[in-house]
């Protein structure tokens, strides 16, 4: 359920290392999955649902679904710019949008979804929106 009065988005910049790029010199494909973790770790920084809370809420929230479409490639030393939006849903998941862009010319690198599940810490699937999450979505007033 979209909210287009308000998004909550995080954007941080990356500067690719020699230790990610493959040997024909592209930034290898699976390290985009990294970076788009440390946008979201910047997005739970910045509003308040850091990894941390949801682990002291009793509860893990592990990626269940992952999508990435390969626009164009990278290579050591370019800098990313790693755009993370929050899409507001109520059900009882965690779902984020994610746009990577080449800061020197602008060109669009990566376009990637993510949703994530809650979990007990005792392993046991949570069908229902845990009450943390119901506190947060109502303190950022967005459902």
């Amino acid at each position: 359920m979209q909210n287009s009065s308000k998004t909550l988005t995080t954007t941080i910049t990356k500067i690719v290392p020699f230790h990610d790029i493959d040997a024909i010199q592209m930034l290898w494909h699976g390290n985009y999955v990294r970076y788009l973790e440390e946008g979201r770790e910047a997005f739970g920084k910045q509003y308040g649902l850091e990894y941390m809370h949801i682990f002291n809420s009793g509860y893990y929230a592990p990626v269940v679904d992952l999508h990435l479409k390969y626009k164009k490639m990278a290579t050591f030393g370019d800098t990313l710019i790693i755009k993370t939006t929050y899409v507001p849903t109520k059900s009882a998941k965690l779902v984020f949008e994610y746009t990577v862009h080449r800061q020197s010319d602008g060109e669009l690198i990566l376009e990637a979804e993510s949703t994530q599940l809650f979990v007990t810490r005792d392993g046991n699937f949570e069908p229902s929106t845990p009450e943390f999450v119901e506190r947060w979505r109502e303190k950022i007033s967005l459902l």
